[in-house]
């Protein structure tokens, strides 16, 4: 005889559950798995993290732009991001924050720490702050099949996370809180954590706010770098002509 159950053992009828019990007639077999019915609401990181999506970025290719000539400061300030991100890459330790417009690299960065750690066998999260929120609320639909409470204990708890573009999502109070709640209890447990914004500090949650400004946990590195995106149209001829001409190693090894 073969028997599937959803329940416990505790919650079977007690006359049932003592011939279950049976070691020498009956053999257990648990199944630690998702529904395979409902694949988006997989509790595990690739579901809710999208580091797979930056594989291809890397601090080997992470780019200076030495040759567009910035500013001393804006230049200065870029490389001051890069080796703060490659420390923490070998030693995550408190939080990271890196501020900056649009396409100064932060999330190219954050993406580095996240690969580096992955290919030393560790599972860090990369989750974009949007797109979290959209799945800690398509939990309380009616017909959902995810325990809020695991999803939001996973991001809550997980070794290393990356929050990436705090701060773009919409601003309720209900985002408000949970973000709050995510990042509070990392603060206490003082769990390595990287965050991107383009927001500046003071726009910030007060409540987040404070705890970024802990310098005995948190460092804060400022790009002010412009974005790359506006580099005049010859240096993007030259830009794209060299992406063109240049092997790309994630896309090789997608192929492999």
């Amino acid at each position: 005889m073969v028997v599937t159950t959803n329940l416990d053992l505790d919650e079977i009828d007690g006359r049932i559950r003592s011939r279950l019990q049976d070691p020498e007639l009956v053999t257990k077999v648990g199944i630690n798995a998702p529904d395979f019915r409902s694949p988006v609401v997989d509790s595990s990181h690739p579901a809710l993290s999208s580091l797979q999506l930056h594989s291809g970025r890397s601090f080997g290719n992470f780019s200076l732009r030495d040759n567009e000539k910035l500013p001393v400061d804006e230049q200065k300030s870029l490389e001051k991001a890069f080796r703060s991100a490659q420390q923490f890459a070998e030693r995550p330790r408190g939080w990271m924050v890196f501020i900056g417009t649009y396409g100064t690299g932060k999330t190219h960065l954050a993406a580095s720490i996240g690969n580096y750690r992955h290919a030393l066998g560790e599972s860090p999260m990369f989750v974009v702050v949007p797109d979290l929120l959209d799945h800690l609320r398509s939990t309380f639909s009616p017909t959902s099949t995810v325990s809020y409470d695991n999803l939001f204990e996973e991001v809550r708890t997980c070794r290393l996370l990356i929050l990436d573009d705090l701060g773009t999502q919409s601003a309720t109070p209900w985002a408000k809180e949970k973000l709050y709640q995510i990042l509070n209890y990392r603060y206490n447990a003082e769990l390595p954590t990287v965050i991107t914004t383009s927001m500046e500090v003071e726009e910030l949650d007060p409540r987040i706010r404070s705890r970024m400004l802990d310098k005995r946990l948190c460092d804060i590195i400022a790009i002010t770098a412009p974005s790359y995106r506006n580099m005049g149209t010859a240096e993007k001829t030259k830009e794209g002509a060299k992406n063109r001409l240049e092997p790309r190693p994630g896309f090789l090894m997608r192929l492999a």
